[in-house]
C-alpha cells in the first residue's frame, strides 16, 4: 500500500504542533480528574470543547500549517488558560 505524499514539518511546526497536543492531554486528563471529582466540570468541559473548535477552526483557516500565527494564538490562549487554572488551584490551597 502507497504512503500518502505528506509535507515534511519545519522543526517550527513540530513544536507548536506538541504543544498543542500537549496543552490537549493536559485539558483531557483535567476532565478525568474533573468529572471524578465532581470539582470544576463545566469548565473542563468547556475547555476541551473550546480546544478541539479553535484547533480545528485555527488549522481550516491555515491550510494545516502549525507555525501560522493563528495557531500560534490558539496555542498561547490554552497556555493562558492552564495558568488561569493554576492561579485558581493555587488560591484554593491558600
Amino acid at each position: 500500500m502507497a504512503e500518502p505524499d505528506l509535507p515534511t514539518l519545519t522543526g517550527e511546526q513540530q513544536r507548536w504542533g506538541l504543544a498543542a497536543a500537549g496543552l490537549f492531554l493536559l485539558a483531557i486528563g483535567f476532565l478525568g480528574f474533573a468529572l471524578s471529582q465532581r470539582v470544576m466540570v463545566v469548565f473542563a468541559v468547556g475547555w476541551v470543547a473550546l480546544q478541539i473548535f479553535g484547533y480545528v477552526g485555527a488549522l481550516r483557516i491555515a491550510k494545516g500549517d502549525f507555525a501560522h500565527p493563528l495557531f500560534k494564538s490558539q496555542v498561547m490562549l490554552h497556555f493562558m488558560a492552564v495558568a488561569l487554572l493554576a492561579a485558581v488551584i493555587i488560591r484554593a490551597f491558600k
